[in-house]
């Protein structure tokens, strides 16, 4: 890593470039929930922190945000694990329903959004990344749901 001259990290643009791509990834998933532009800014943030610290590539991301679940590289799990994390919707590979019906029930409707727990919050993986990723493909596949 390099660093400017006040000792703050410098950013490549390669990567700030990967970082905005991911940010407008992240940006459309959000704005299908109709999330607020605070939540939308949030999971940019929580989006572009995440891609970095698993190092998952550009068209890992796009794969992942179009709903291709055919990757099963650990960093792409791991990502989806950061992210949900993040929001608050797993810890530790448990899932927080109360969480995730109080941030996506507003947006969806709290019966729709708890027909979609029924079907997906039970999922388990090999560890916590394999089981964030399965649970984000199950909510992927259920959006239309909620």
């Amino acid at each position: 890593n390099s660093f400017d001259t006040k000792g703050f990290p410098t950013t490549s643009l390669p990567k700030m470039k990967f970082l905005i791509v991911l940010s407008v990834i992240l940006a459309i998933s959000a704005a299908e929930l109709q999330l607020s532009d605070e939540q939308k800014a949030v999971a940019h943030a929580n989006g572009a922190l995440c891609a970095q610290q698993e190092g998952i590539t550009k068209d890992q991301a796009i794969a992942l945000r179009n709903g291709n679940f055919d990757d099963s590289d650990p960093k792409v799990k791991c990502f989806a694990n950061c992210f949900l994390e993040k929001t608050g919707f797993l810890i530790n590979g448990e899932v927080q329903p109360d969480v995730v019906l109080a941030k996506l029930g507003p947006q969806a409707g709290e019966d729709a959004v708890k027909a979609v727990q029924a079907k997906c919050d039970a999922t388990k993986g090999a560890d916590k990344c394999d089981t964030a990723y399965q649970l984000f493909e199950c909510y992927y596949k259920n959006r239309a749901h909620i």
